[in-house]
């Protein structure tokens, strides 16, 4: 049989369109001949039921004639991912992709020509040597010519079809090691020391240290090989990654190239490879704003063929998403790390020009957007950049944006159906709470007119948008309760709204409904939990939980999370990229957030494949193990508390795409810095050890170190 390829992705829309395309209404005159509708499926997606083919292949008959022209079309679904599956129509075999989109899409599929019979038989299964996840979709229609009798009411859930379903085993996420050469260094344990701890709590400390240590080495060294899996893919002209791999590799976009997985770049290259971080990541930096900046200082899609627009018109909204995006998920975590930099110079230009151009009337004033998502990304970003700043304008513009959510017709819960607390809608669920902390500072009359509004919020999330576990629902309506199905992978986003609203009024029934959630993850939300087992999925949800176990250690959460990393892990390829999204970033971001849990904070200069660092932090006392396979000379280098001193925030509340602080100094600090390998004690300043410690290492040797607070050490 011929093999047609139909790769559709991305093509003309009449060939994808939202999900709301009326078929009457379709430009190229065809209309549904028959259809089936999946509404007894068991899987959902934002309340849409729908058939998934990693379980089930499916045959379906419709009883109409083939005719030349007529198409198939799937209302095709996507978790921000790929999707791939094999049809075969009367005997002839083809392909189809779609995705990079979160939801359902209708796809059209034109039928072979030459197809003969009396009906159409079609297969649709899962594609066994596919590059992409297995399709799902909520709706399967035949369009054809609009000279066939007029069908009945599209709302019937079947007409003219006969459906077998077959179901099929799950295909597992493959385990295979993408660099079998350094499991070794991974996986062995060292050799006991030749003169253990005298206490064994302390050699028991210094143990996990040395575990933790080959953990954060893992993780650094596969986000090492990230950046250069992307870099290879990098236009030869420009120097910029591609949005996707697959289906948008022609240009680069302010909500997913440059929010999710450049920053990521940056951030791994700032802390294992400082000239490339210095040179190429800069440069990057340099060229997307020379080139990018369509309207002031607002990004647009490149496009590297046409060097030049993708679109031909200029959309303010989309470029307002863009930029809000491009601040709230990358430019703000590199600031929290790096300080004021040139990433921090584009962040406040873009928030800036995207006020500027603020148009929407609202009795509040002038906003630039009524999307949900965008409003949180933006009270996120302004709030941090009053902070940041000391600018008051940053601050008016998210009272603008909190009033019209909380004291307008717009309450997230009191005026709403449907409220969103998974990606797309957590944003202002957290964005009203940053907010919250900055009124509670300087505008307390605004603190006060907020705070009732944000606790119906919460209490509304907490009665109505969980499960029994404390798992939040993908979406829920507040009037009714009805929810999805499903429970979101973003949970600890908006985990951290609810512990910022403990920390501001210490409402014990928040904290407690943080710890109960974190408490329940352990042997009831692994693997596909999140979904189909996408990376994103993981890192998402694996996020959540470090940030709040930073607030609240919750031991079993602990081990559930080492668990889940080793499976987002194992989805890498040896070529060091993850799925060929833009996605992999935020697998990048995760695992340097699990790193420096690992590490405490604690990183090396210069960095190298083959150099161990581990730590835990027990009390005051941070103890520290450090081992390379070669000699290595170089810097220990020690965390600061990055919400004060870079940020200037006025209390470390939990907040999306924070790197976490565990053990921290300042340049007012002095500490006893104990090399048990060598039996020295010395005493060094907070300006010392956030320069970095000078240490050399010899091969195969563990080097432990103990260092304290002078006032806590002991004689």
């Amino acid at each position: 049989m011929p093999i047609i390829p139909l790769f559709l992705v991305g093509l003309a829309s009449v060939l994808e369109q939202p999900a709301a395309r009326c078929a009457a209404a379709d430009p190229t005159g065809l209309v549904p001949a028959a259809w089936i509708r999946f509404t007894d499926a068991a899987e959902r997606l934002d309340g849409t039921p729908y058939l998934w083919l990693g379980r089930t292949e499916l045959q379906v008959a419709f009883a109409v004639r083939p005719q030349s022209g007529d198409a198939f079309e799937l209302l095709w679904g996507a978790k921000d991912d790929l999707r791939e599956a094999t049809l075969i129509v009367n005997g002839v075999r083809t392909r189809a992709r779609s995705g990079g989109y979160h939801g359902f899409r209708w796809l059209r599929l034109p039928v072979p020509e030459g197809l003969q019979g009396e009906r159409y038989d079609l297969v649709l299964r899962a594609t066994p040597d596919g590059q992409a996840k297995p399709a799902f979709f909520a709706e399967l229609r035949l369009v054809t010519a609009a000279s066939t009798p007029t069908p009945p009411d599209l709302k019937a859930p079947a007409y003219r079809a006969q459906v077998t379903q077959r179901n099929v085993a799950v295909a597992p996420v493959a385990q295979t090691e993408a660099f079998p050469e350094m499991r070794k260094l991974w996986d062995r344990e060292p050799a006991p020391p030749a003169a253990p701890a005298a206490d064994p709590r302390v050699e028991e400390r210094f143990r996990q240290a040395e575990r933790n240590a080959r953990l954060a080495t893992e993780a650094f060294y596969r986000c090492r090989r990230f950046v250069d899996g992307w870099l290879a893919h990098a236009d030869p002209i420009t120097g910029l990654i591609p949005r996707n791999l697959r289906e948008s590799r022609d240009f680069w976009n302010g909500r997913d190239s440059a929010a999710d997985n450049y920053p990521f770049m940056v951030l791994t290259a700032a802390l294992t490879d400082r000239p490339l971080f210095e040179g190429r990541m800069l440069e990057m930096l340099r060229t997307e704003t020379r080139l990018t900046c369509r309207l002031d200082r607002l990004p647009d899609d490149y496009s590297f063929s046409k060097q030049g627009w993708r679109r031909e018109a200029l959309d303010l909204e989309a470029m307002i998403l863009d930029g809000a995006e491009y601040v709230k998920d990358g430019l703000i975590p590199l600031t929290e790390w790096l300080g004021p930099s040139p990433w921090s110079e584009r962040m406040t230009g873009i928030i800036e020009d995207i006020w500027k151009h603020a148009r929407i009337e609202t009795p509040f004033g002038l906003i630039p957007t009524r999307n949900v998502e965008v409003c949180g990304d933006l009270i996120q970003a302004c709030a941090r950049l009053y902070w940041f700043t000391g600018e008051d304008k940053y601050l008016d513009w998210a009272i603008r944006l909190g009033d019209f959510f909380l004291l307008g017709e717009n309450h997230p819960t009191r005026h709403s159906e449907r409220l969103r607390l998974s990606d797309h809608g957590c944003e202002i669920v957290n964005g009203l709470t940053e907010l919250y902390v900055a009124v509670s500072r300087v505008r307390p009359a605004k603190k006060q007119a907020y705070q009732q509004p944000l606790r119906e919020l919460f209490d509304c999330i907490l009665e109505r948008g969980r499960n029994p576990d404390g798992m939040l629902y993908s979406w829920f309506n507040p009037q009714t309760g009805e929810h999805s199905s499903d429970v979101c992978d973003t949970w600890g986003y908006d985990y951290d709204g609810v512990y910022t609203m403990y920390l501001l009024d210490g409402l014990e029934a928040y904290r407690d409904a943080v710890r109960h959630a974190l408490g329940n993850l352990k042997g009831k939300y692994v693997g596909a939990a999140w979904g189909d087992k996408s990376a994103d999925g993981f890192a998402d949800s694996i996020e959540g939980a470090i940030n709040l176990l930073n607030r609240e250690p919750v031991d079993s959460a602990v081990d559930w999370v080492d668990s889940q990393i080793r499976m987002m892990w194992a989805i890498q390829k040896p070529d060091g990229i993850i799925e060929g999204w833009h996605g992999d970033g935020n697998s990048a971001r995760t695992s340097i957030m699990y790193a420096l849990w690992k590490t405490a904070g604690a990183t090396v200069q210069p960095w190298r494949a083959d150099l161990r660092l581990g730590a835990v932090h027990e009390a005051d006392a941070l103890y520290l193990s450090l081992a390379a396979e070669e000699p290595w000379a170089g810097r220990v280098i020690f965390d600061r508390p990055r919400h004060r001193l870079y940020l200037r925030l006025p209390l470390d509340y939990p907040r999306i795409n924070q790197f976490p602080e565990w053990f921290t100094t300042t340049p007012e600090g002095r500490h006893v810095v104990r090399d048990l390998s060598r039996g020295k004690a010395t005493v060094r300043s907070g300006v010392e050890l956030l320069e970095g410690l000078a240490v050399s290492l010899e091969p195969g040797r563990e080097l432990r170190l103990i260092v304290e607070p002078t006032q806590s050490a002991p004689d």
